[in-house]
C-alpha cells in the first residue's frame, strides 16, 4: 500500500485500469488503485465478523494506512463525565504559545468500531500542520453502550476541556469540535446541544464525512451502495448495532440534519468525499447549516471516498484533505486564541 502510494499519478493509473466514472465524477487513480489491492487481498469484512474481531479489524487498518508524525506531546488522561470518566488524548505540537486554540475530536466507526488508536494519525497531522492542540475523545461504543451514552460523552468531554482548558494552557474561547463520519455527527450535535443549553458552546465544527440523516438514505446510498470502502450494508449495520429503537433515527441528536432551528451555530467546515454513500446528507447539511445563516465552508473532494483523511501514511490524498482542512483550522480557530 505505501510502494503504490508513493508511485506517480501515471503508473497508479496504469496499475489502476481504466478510469471509474460515475455521477458525473471520476474516481483518483490512487484511491482507485487502493481499492483494486483491497479487493485482492480478500478476506471478511468487519460487519460480517463476530464484533471484537471488527474492532480489531479497524484498529489494524489504522496501522496500515495512518503513520505516527511527530508531535511534541501527546498524553492521555481522562475527563469527568456525567456516567463516569471519560478517556481522552491530548496533543501538543512543539512550540504552541499559551494560551493555545483546541479542537475537541471525535473519531469514526460507526458508534461502534474505532477509538483512540484509530484516529491517532489524523489527530497528529491536524495538530501539527493546523498549529493547535488536539483532544481525542474515547467515546462509548455501541452496542453495549447504544444512543444517547455516544452524545453524552461528546458533550461532556467538551464542556470538560472548557473547564480544563486554563490547565492545559487553553483558551476557553477557542475551543471547536470536529470528528469523522460517525464523529462528525457527534461533532454537529455537539455543536446544536450546546448551542440550546445555557453554557459555553464551540466557536468551530469541523465535519469530515458527517452522518447527519439516519432516518433516510439519501441518493448517494445507492449510486455508491458497495466498492468504494463505506457500503450501505456496513450503514445498516452501524445503524442497527446504535439504536435500540429505528424511530430514534428522527431524533437530532442521531440525525442533525433534522433539527428545526439551526441559526446561530458555530461556522462550519463541512468535507464530504465524491465516491461516498454519506455524500449528499453531508451536503444537504451544509445547505441547511448556510440558509439559516450559519457561516460554512463545503468541501466535496469529488474523486475520494469515506475515511480518506485516516490515510496519512499511504498516498497523498489524504495528506491533502486535512492540509486543507488544517488551514481552516489556523484561520477560524487558531486565530481567535489569545484575542479576547
Amino acid at each position: 500500500m505505501r510502494t503504490v502510494g508513493a508511485l506517480p499519478p501515471s503508473a497508479q493509473r496504469l496499475l489502476a485500469g481504466r478510469p471509474t466514472r460515475i455521477d458525473g465524477q471520476q474516481l483518483h487513480p490512487e484511491v482507485q488503485l487502493a481499492l483494486r489491492l483491497l479487493r485482492l487481498a480478500g478476506g471478511p469484512t468487519f460487519e460480517t465478523l463476530p464484533l471484537q474481531e471488527g474492532r480489531a479489524q479497524i484498529s489494524s487498518e489504522a496501522w496500515i494506512f495512518g503513520d505516527q508524525l511527530p508531535v511534541g506531546t501527546v498524553r492521555d488522561l481522562t475527563l469527568d463525565g456525567r456516567d463516569g470518566p471519560i478517556p481522552a488524548r491530548l496533543y501538543r505540537p512543539e512550540g504552541l504559545s499559551d494560551p493555545a486554540a483546541l479542537l475537541v475530536y471525535f473519531h469514526g466507526g460507526g458508534w461502534v468500531l474505532g477509538g483512540l488508536d484509530a484516529s491517532d494519525s489524523a489527530c497528529r497531522f491536524l495538530a501539527v500542520h493546523a498549529g493547535i492542540a488536539i483532544l481525542s475523545v474515547d467515546y462509548r461504543l455501541a452496542p453495549e453502550h447504544p444512543f444517547p451514552a455516544a452524545v453524552n460523552d461528546a458533550v461532556d468531554a467538551f464542556r470538560a476541556a472548557v473547564v480544563e482548558a486554563e490547565a492545559w494552557g487553553v483558551d476557553p474561547v477557542a475551543i471547536g469540535v470536529g470528528g469523522e463520519s460517525a464523529g462528525g455527527n457527534l461533532a454537529a450535535v455537539v455543536a446544536q446541544v450546546t448551542h440550546a443549553a445555557t453554557g459555553p458552546e464551540p466557536a468551530f465544527q469541523l465535519l469530515f464525512f458527517p452522518v447527519t440523516d439516519l432516518s433516510t438514505k439519501h441518493p448517494s446510498y445507492t449510486l455508491f451502495a458497495e466498492g468504494y470502502f463505506l457500503t450501505e450494508a456496513q450503514m445498516d449495520w452501524y445503524r442497527d448495532h446504535y439504536l435500540n429503537d429505528p424511530d430514534l433515527a428522527l431524533d437530532p441528536r442521531v440525525s442533525p440534519l433534522l433539527a428545526g432551528d439551526l441559526s446561530g451555530l458555530c461556522p462550519a467546515y463541512v468535507v464530504v468525499a465524491g465516491f461516498d454513500p454519506l455524500r449528499d446528507e453531508g451536503e444537504a447539511y451544509a445547505r441547511r447549516l448556510r440558509e439559516a445563516g450559519v457561516r460554512v465552508s463545503l468541501q466535496r473532494h469529488s474523486g475520494l471516498i469515506h475515511g480518506i483523511v485516516n490515510a496519512t501514511g499511504v498516498g497523498r490524498s489524504g495528506r491533502e484533505v486535512l492540509l486543507q482542512a488544517a488551514g481552516a483550522l489556523r484561520v477560524e480557530l487558531a486565530a481567535r486564541a489569545g484575542v479576547g
